[in-house]
Formats: structure tokens, sequence, C-alpha cells
């Protein structure tokens, strides 16, 4: 199968026919990702907090992220790899957000960036698109601004801040993104969105009418325990059979039960024979 492309997410949203996405941060969860033909798989500043620790995205650099996005690129072969632009790869202006997002392509193996902010980013959106660098949106609550939010809460309940997320999507769109991510808006304010616009939007945390929907791997699979956000749902609890796993692998090391004559390997009896001499 050909790896999905921009046109076909357009396609998609044209035929109303809904788009699954998912977070991946290295081979085998690509490996796994791409076999379940999901169409789209983000290589998200998440990994902050998911994979390396920290209290949020700010930390993740442009290293972690090329380091993390080649490791998923070798695992996809269908799906359209997206990698996010981490904090301060973009901000300072359009040539540095242009070599940056050149990086993620040429070093990382990803086929389009995503990048956060409404209006105030959308001359950098399309210094990035003019480049031939499809770009994906992302508005609503935007981690790596979360100190200026004052916190992790929804977006645009009020009057003012949902007509600013309408305009914020409406200049994402204009300035040439091929997609964009809603976080934690009001599930009519984005249905409304979505109607709005032409291109597809991708909800996290935004109600079912928007065009697709993303989720975080851990929180989808039960591997992430720290705090589990209301937008999440866990179609396996991994975590507690991974712990479980674990603590049976080391009694049976403990007890010596593991490993036994089968996860062991033989030698020839008479070369043990001449060993036995020699000592």
């Amino acid at each position: 199968m050909p790896r999905t492309t921009v046109r076909d997410l357009a396609r998609m949203k044209a035929q109303g026919e809904k788009i699954p996405m998912i977070t991946a941060y290295d081979y085998t969860s690509a490996r796994l990702a791409d076999a379940a033909k999901i169409p789209v798989v983000l290589v998200g500043d998440s990994l902050g907090m998911v994979v390396l620790g920290y209290d949020s995205t700010i930390p993740v650099t442009m290293e972690d992220m090329i380091h993390h996005t080649k490791a998923v690129a070798r695992g996809t072969k269908e799906a359209l790899l997206v990698a996010d632009m981490p904090f301060m790869s973009y901000q300072i202006d359009a040539a540095q957000a242009m070599t940056n997002a050149g990086r993620l392509l040429q070093e990382g193996g990803a086929q389009s960036v995503k990048l956060e902010g409404g209006r105030r980013m959308a001359a950098t959106i399309r210094s990035i698109v003019d480049c031939g660098i499809p770009v994906m949106g992302h508005i609503g609550l935007t981690p790596q601004s979360v100190h200026a939010f004052g916190g992790y809460r929804v977006q645009g309940k009020e009057i003012k801040e949902a007509e600013s997320l309408i305009l914020d999507a409406e200049a994402v769109q204009e300035a040439g993104a091929y997609a964009l991510v809603l976080e934690c808006v009001p599930a009519p304010l984005a249905e409304l969105i979505s109607r709005r616009l032409t291109i597809p939007t991708i909800g996290i945390g935004a109600g079912p009418g928007c065009d697709g929907q993303v989720q975080v791997l851990h929180d989808l699979l039960g591997l992430f325990t720290d705090f589990v956000p209301k937008h999440a749902k866990r179609y396996a609890n991994l975590g507690q059979i991974i712990q479980e796993a674990f603590c049976q692998y080391a009694q049976e090391v403990r007890q010596g039960d593991f490993p036994t004559s089968k996860e062991s390997f033989t030698m020839d009896p008479e070369t043990l024979r001449e060993l036995t001499v020699l000592q």
C-alpha cells in the first residue's frame, strides 16, 4: 500500500470518512500502528512526559524530536508521518522555523510537521508551506503555552475565546495548513469550526464533531499512569500487565525457576569433558 498523503486526508474529509491518528515514539510502536492501518502517525512532543519523564513538553529539543522521528520513520511504511516542532524551534523567526521544519523531514524522515498557534503563527506556517513542507496546525490548548494559559484547561468556553479560536482556525487554513488539531475545545465549538473549514480537523478532547481524532499511545494503552486526561479512553491496561510480568520474572529469577533448559544452550559433551580435564 502507498503511504497516506495530505491529499488523501482532504479526500477523507470530503467523503465524510473519519481520520484516526495516534502518537508513536519508537520503532516498535510505529510498526504496530502501521500494521493496524492507522493513516496518520504523530511523533508528538508529548514524548517529553510519557517517554522522557519531564513534567511538560517545554524541555523537548530538536535533537529529541529528530532522534525519535527517525525511529518512527523506520517503523512506518503506509502512515503519513507527522513530527511536532518543539518549543522555541519555530517561534523566533521564519528562517529558524523553515530550517527546523526541513531538518525534521531531511534528518528525521517525517513527511510533514505540526506546530502550535493560530493567527500569530500564520505567517510562519505560510513560509514553511511555501518551502514545500506540509504543515498541520494546532490550536485550542497548546501545551507549549501552558504557563501562559495558567494550566491545562479547556479553551473557548467564553464568547471572546470562542470567537478568537474561530479566527485562529481560519487563519491557519488560509496560511496553507493541510489539517488542524483542536485540543481541549468544547465539542459544539469544535464541530462548528470543523464545518467552517475545508481542511480536516483532528480532535483531542474536542468531541466527535471533528473530522478525525488523535490520542497519545500511552494513554490509549494504559502505559502512562501519572495522570489520565479526561479525553483519553483506555482500550487496554498494558501498564498493569507489564508490571505483573516483571514481578513474575523477578520472582522466578530469585527462586531459580528461570532460566530452564528450554531457555538455555547446550554444548557437545566431549568438548565439555575436555574442559573438565583442563581444570
